[in-house]
């Protein structure tokens, strides 16, 4: 993870999208969309089923990495509010590890408006950590340092005759955007109006290398 400042909080952004706050050992993701392969399913478009698990495994993965002692999830955890209920016994039993060893909040989102704590966690609507707003959806009236999800950022440049993607983080001066963390979860051009809307001006899009933070100004 490589780390950076936002808003005078010491933070490590990850290339798959997690993020840290050091000083309090907390781990922030957005959108996860578990059981998304089986919604999609109910609906007659078949999925392979192992989204969820390769989602937990990658976040099992991070927070062992960072001896995680808290993680906040910042909506769209599940890609709809039965979510929970849908989850194979292998993907409940590792969701249900993870919520038993840190102190974790599920913060909702669109997606998952109506979730309940039935995997372990709290839940709450949106949450402030250390002088920043933790929810879902940035809000562009809202003038206090904020972090959110929802969006789904990614950059996709031109890099040697083709085109690349890459997930990324946006951030303006009092707004970062973090990308979807799940494994089944496509995403919106940086440079989205939206996502400018979303942030202000002078956004730029951040993403971690092993060493390094590369920094791609938005078009305003």
């Amino acid at each position: 993870m490589v780390r950076f400042s936002f808003c005078g909080v010491e933070m490590a952004a990850q290339a798959h999208g997690a993020l840290l706050l050091p000083a309090r050992r907390a781990l922030l993701v957005a959108d996860l969309h578990l059981e998304k392969a089986s919604w999609f399913a109910a609906g007659g478009q078949m999925l392979p089923p192992y989204d969820s698990i390769a989602t937990l495994a990658d976040l099992a993965r991070v927070a062992e990495q960072t001896r995680a002692a808290e993680i906040w999830c910042l909506g769209d955890s599940f890609h709809d509010s039965a979510g929970c209920d849908r989850l194979p016994e292998q993907a409940e039993a590792m969701l249900r590890a993870l919520t038993g060893r840190t102190r974790w909040t599920w913060i909702t989102g669109n997606h998952d408006a109506g979730l309940v704590d039935r995997c372990g966690g709290a839940v709450v609507r949106e949450a402030e950590v250390d002088g920043l707003i933790l929810r879902h959806e940035a809000d562009p009236a809202d003038p206090r340092p904020e972090l959110s999800g929802h969006f789904h950022p990614k950059l996709r440049i031109a890099l040697r005759g083709r085109q690349v993607a890459r997930r990324c983080f946006v951030a303006s001066a009092t707004k970062l955007i973090l990308p979807a963390f799940g494994a089944l979860t496509g995403g919106l051009d940086a440079n989205h109006p939206e996502i400018v809307r979303a942030v202000g001006r002078d956004a730029q899009a951040l993403v971690p290398l092993a060493d390094r933070l590369l920094r791609f100004p938005l078009a305003a």
